[in-house]
């Protein structure tokens, strides 16, 4: 399994705009095939700081993923609103609970 993590910062005053952006594209996310977890954090001592954690059933999925309408119009919408570039990392997952 390959797990992603993504850290996004929203522009001041724009924290909110954001959290609903990300939320939005759930609905979407969740009819993926290889999609196994999408969960949205938001930070409890940095405003506008988020966190994704994705969970793909392997890296083709998540390729699928970066590739599908929803993903386009997402990034489309935070660009604007994000304060520098997300930092993404990719692992395999190698034991879980």
């Amino acid at each position: 399994m390959l797990n992603v993590v993504a850290v996004l910062k929203a522009q001041p005053g724009k924290e909110k705009e954001m959290e609903d952006a990300l939320k939005a594209v759930l609905p979407n996310v969740k009819t993926e095939e290889g999609t196994l977890a999408f969960v949205l954090h938001k930070s409890v001592t940095e405003p506008g700081k988020f966190l994704c954690y994705e969970k793909y059933k392997d890296k083709e999925a998540f390729e699928a993923h970066t590739k599908t309408p929803h993903f386009g119009e997402l990034f489309a919408k935070i660009g604007p609103l994000l304060a520098g570039e997300p930092a993404i990392e990719m692992y395999d997952e190698i034991a879980s609970i």
